[in-house]
């Protein structure tokens, strides 16, 4: 996992994505302005920083230019703006920004972002030959029983199992308890304890999810992967 610096004069955006890495098992840190920003930079070394563009005191595009003039541009940075441009994402890249996301951030699309700016160079590469020989190749990302007209899912990795048998002969609400107990272990097991993964997954908000699992007395105890 990674140390990002996460670097918004909003502090309800810092904290929102504070959850969010955190939760993903990276360490944060927060800065509200460019002043903190570079103190935060110089004392921890971060293996990423989400900078924002729009700052009441140095704008992040001043700040990147700062670093990349200097030499401390040694870490990927994505820039954030919830009034970017084609022509300020552009100038971001030629600076030296790996990506640039506008808010509202999706949360797919932060995942993503940050998944791709933490691979090395080689790695992004092979990742992207990869890709392009899965397009090339005649059905790609659907099962051998493609040609039906139907795709498949493919066969699971090793992992928890989603068989699974319940009693019928009880009243609906105690079978329907039971059934999503079973479904929400199934899930936290398979994304890691990752709460954030698992409300993308089943397609709940966050603070559902955790009122949902709290109520059907499932067990909340993060993997060793995520942390405490």
């Amino acid at each position: 996992m990674a140390t990002i610096l996460v670097v918004d004069d909003e502090l309800g955006i810092r904290a929102l994505l504070s959850e969010i890495l955190t939760d993903e098992g990276h360490t944060v840190e927060l800065a509200e302005n460019a002043a903190q920003a570079r103190e935060v930079r110089e004392s921890l070394r971060p293996d990423l920083v989400l900078l924002d563009i729009w700052m009441p005191d140095v704008d992040g595009i001043t700040l990147l230019k700062e670093w990349s003039a200097s030499g401390l541009l040694s870490m990927p940075v994505i820039m954030m703006s919830g009034h970017g441009t084609i022509d300020t994402a552009v100038e971001a890249t030629k600076v030296g920004a790996s990506a640039f996301l506008e808010k509202p951030i999706t949360l797919q699309k932060l995942l993503r972002a940050v998944e791709q700016a933490l691979l090395k160079p080689s790695q992004r590469l092979a990742a992207a030959l990869t890709a392009v020989g899965h397009d090339d190749e005649p059905g790609a990302g659907l099962s051998p029983a493609a040609g039906t007209g139907a795709a498949l899912p493919a066969p699971a990795a090793s992992g928890p199992s989603s068989a699974q048998s319940f009693e019928l002969d009880r009243p609906l609400r105690e079978a329907r308890d039971a059934f999503e107990k079973s479904y929400f272990e199934f899930h936290l097991a398979k994304e890691g304890g990752s709460m954030t993964r698992v409300a993308e997954k089943t397609g709940l908000e966050r603070t559902h999810l955790y009122r949902k699992l709290k109520q059907l007395g499932v067990e909340l105890t993060r993997s060793k992967r995520g942390g405490v």
